[in-house]
């Protein structure tokens, strides 16, 4: 797995030692609702949880940690990678509800989309957000995602239903926007 370098962050490869930083961060209740998450269904970070977390992150060759000024702030991973039609989707997410936007999450996302366009030659990325989730969608919209459709009334949240967005962008997409 490679380290991907930005301006103000790095990529880096999980290891057990990370699951005192991560349990550390909690769970935030306004932070694990923009992942679909009630207020009602909302549990306290565990130790236990944090090491299976540091675990499965460690194990995965497509999870990075985001790191800031050698702090762990959040998680970026590729899944449900298909070699054939070089396509992915994309999660992440940052833990330090005090960094939020500030513009971690784009430059994050800014590396590994380079890493999946120039290094592993994906054609596609993909995501899924909640709509209510403004500030993922115009980080998304930043680094060039544009809205392909939405799925009407997916997640029940605080006892409303919600609509995912789905937002992609292709390989030329991306790498006209660094030019």
């Amino acid at each position: 797995m490679s380290c991907l370098e930005g301006q103000r962050l790095r990529l880096r490869a999980a290891t057990a030692d990370d699951a005192e930083a991560r349990f550390s961060l909690g769970h935030s209740p306004d932070i694990v609702r923009m992942f679909g998450v009630s207020q009602a269904d909302h549990k306290a970070m565990t130790r236990e949880a944090a090491e299976a977390w540091a675990l499965g992150q460690s194990n995965d060759p497509y999870a990075w940690i985001i790191e800031v000024g050698g702090q762990l702030i959040g998680e970026i991973k590729l899944h449900t990678i298909n070699t054939v039609d070089r396509r992915a989707f994309m999660a992440i997410a940052i833990y330090d509800s005090q960094l939020l936007g500030k513009g971690f999450g784009s430059e994050a996302i800014h590396l590994l989309l380079h890493h999946a366009f120039t290094q592993l030659k994906l054609h596609r990325i993909a995501v899924r957000v909640l709509a209510y989730n403004e500030r993922a969608i115009k980080a998304y919209q930043k680094c060039g995602f544009v809205v392909e459709g939405r799925e009407r009334e997916t997640a029940f949240v605080d006892g409303i239903w919600h609509d995912d967005l789905m937002m992609g962008i292709l390989s030329r997409e991306y790498l006209q926007l660094r030019q």
